[in-house]
């Protein structure tokens, strides 16, 4: 994405340990969502954000928020920050301790899937203080259930991701959690989309905020898009082909649609002799840490993943994204493929498309505004579906027993017309 005009970090007035951690970052031009809400937070504006993924939204709200901590540094905690995964609470935590290498102000990560000794670490810093917070709602709401957490000198709320987390059911401990906050605090919100529930959520929680809205539900600039008509028996070859040993591929993402889909995938793959690994929910939280880890080192060179990666992972240089299967809602698409041409960077981003989920695309490509370029396959590979650009939902039958569909696929119970 382009800068609507370009603008150096220092031009903010920002603290100058804050700068020095910035520039051994590597961090030089503000993104448009940065150039447009860095002020208005560090002015102590209540902000409601909607922007897409990979447009250096984390900074965004931890750059003045930081630097106004700087300046009122207190032995306690702060900042709130209230994410939908476990993911994204490790990765703003990541970027909170880049961002204030040069300072004394502390973050702790809570969520859950740890051992015992995590939850003395967290209990300890919930109770005692740390100056940022990084949590998944239902994991907090466990330590304030246990009445001990201190949030009386709270000064700074943030919501991300909360179109997520109010997808994954979280409304209502959202609403919990600010009961325990002080009233009288800056309240940031950050979301991709905005339904109305967002907007209620945003009405009842903010004081006149300024809006921000960077290039909603689109894929970045620098994604290259395009997609293959497939039958379900031709991927797995179709995948092949493009994540081949010694093509330019170095980094491969792929998207399935179930956890069953991502074990059959990898399982496929390594007969072919490809160096992949699968993360899902499945797996315990160490586990999934060392899996992300071995890719984000190039160790790995092929992920399969479900949508708990799709959002909030920060993973650098990701060459390819397959979207194995065509997601089920439109946005999902957009935070899939966000996840390579980050920060300015190009990447492709390839969907198979089977002949049941080409309304689905249909729907993608009007969220997005265009029309995605459907390639041929091989020509050994035989033919795929026709694109059908007026397909319709395929209504599944009901696996009851006595539907129509059991019955057509057992003729016995059919009476024999005289």
């Amino acid at each position: 994405m382009k800068n609507y005009y370009n603008m150096l970090f220092n031009e903010f007035g920002l603290n100058e340990q804050l700068l020095e951690a910035i520039s051994h970052i590597g961090f030089k031009e503000a993104t448009p969502i940065q150039i447009k809400t860095i002020p208005a937070i560090m002015q102590g504006r209540d902000l409601l954000g909607s922007a897409q993924t990979g447009t250096g939204k984390t900074a965004a709200f931890l750059l003045p928020v930081i630097n106004n901590l700087l300046s009122t540094h207190e032995r306690a905690t702060s900042t709130l920050i209230i994410v939908p995964t476990r993911e994204l609470a490790m990765q703003i935590d990541q970027h909170v301790q880049g961002f204030t290498y040069f300072t004394d102000i502390g973050s702790l990560p809570v969520y859950g899937g740890g051992d015992g000794l995590s939850w003395e670490q967290q209990k300890k810093a919930l109770t005692s203080g740390v100056d940022i917070i990084v949590a998944t709602p239902g994991k907090l709401i466990s330590h304030l259930n246990m009445g001990y957490v201190k949030f009386d000198k709270l000064k700074y709320l943030i919501l991300d991701e909360a179109d997520r987390m109010l997808d994954m059911g979280f409304y209502d401990d959202i609403k919990k959690i600010i009961t325990y906050l002080p009233e009288k605090r800056q309240t940031l919100m950050f979301s991709a989309t905005m339904p109305p529930k967002i907007r209620e959520l945003a009405r009842q929680i903010l004081h006149d905020p300024v809006e921000v809205s960077i290039a909603l539900a689109k894929p970045a600039e620098g994604v290259l898009q395009a997609a293959y008509l497939v039958y379900d028996t031709q991927k797995n070859d179709m995948l092949t082909r493009l994540i081949a040993d010694g093509n330019t591929m170095k980094s491969v993402l792929i998207f399935a649609s179930t956890k069953k889909k991502v074990i059959e995938i990898v399982r496929a793959l390594k007969k072919r002799n490809i160096s992949v690994e699968g993360i899902s929910s499945d797996l315990e939280q160490n586990e999934r840490e060392e899996v992300l880890m071995r890719f984000k080192s190039k160790n790995t060179r092929v992920l399969v993943a479900t949508d708990v990666l799709s959002r909030g992972i920060d993973i650098k240089e990701i060459d390819l994204i397959v979207n194995y299967d065509v997601p089920g809602d439109a946005e999902d698409y957009v935070h899939r493929v966000g996840r390579t041409a980050r920060a300015d960077a190009s990447g492709v981003a390839v969907t198979f498309i089977n002949d049941e989920d080409m309304y689905k695309f249909r729907r993608i490509e009007k969220l997005i505004g265009q029309e995605i370029t459907k390639l041929i396959l091989p020509v050994d590979l035989g033919h795929g579906p026709e694109w059908n650009p007026n397909a319709t939902e395929v209504k599944r039958r009901s696996p009851g027993k006595f539907s129509k569909g059991r019955q057509s696929r057992k003729p016995s119970y059919r009476k024999k017309r005289k």
